[in-house]
């Protein structure tokens, strides 16, 4: 448990907390990684885009929506171009971490809680603000805003 992210939902620290402490070599691989765990936008909102939200301040075609289970928990889906393997290795985070999760939790997240992961020395700044973008538009549409 660190200082610098008490805020942060229990699976995310332990994200956060894995990628600060696996070498900087290693941190672009375990993003990856997480690209290949992204669920597939489910069968609904693929033959219905409509309904997804864009960011279109990512740098890669970015869309999002989530809908609440019964149990008033948020369910996440994102749909990101494979060929964007580390936007794609955010949204997986994003989705392991949060997926589930009550709208409360979503919207306490630290706005630059990824600034912590150690990835600014790897990833591009327009992809670091590409990141930021994409939690904030989840926060928008947990809130139900446009």
């Amino acid at each position: 448990m660190t200082s610098a992210t008490p805020a942060l939902p229990e699976k995310l620290q332990n994200i956060v907390g894995m990628f600060k402490s696996v070498p900087k070599t290693m941190r672009l691989q375990a993003l990856l990684e997480y690209s290949r765990k992204l669920p597939p936008l489910p069968e609904k909102y693929a033959e219905h885009p409509e309904f997804l939200k864009p960011v279109p301040e990512c740098a890669s075609p970015f869309f999002l929506v989530t809908e609440q289970d019964a149990g008033g928990g948020v369910q996440m889906h994102f749909k990101v171009p494979e060929d964007a393997p580390t936007v794609r290795g955010y949204a997986g985070i994003l989705h392991e971490a949060l997926n589930g999760e009550t709208p409360e939790t979503i919207l306490n997240v630290p706005d630059q809680f990824y600034m912590d992961m150690g990835l600014s020395e790897l990833i591009t700044p327009m992809r670091m603000r590409g990141m930021g973008a994409i939690l904030m538009r989840l926060k928008r549409d947990v809130k139900g805003e446009e």
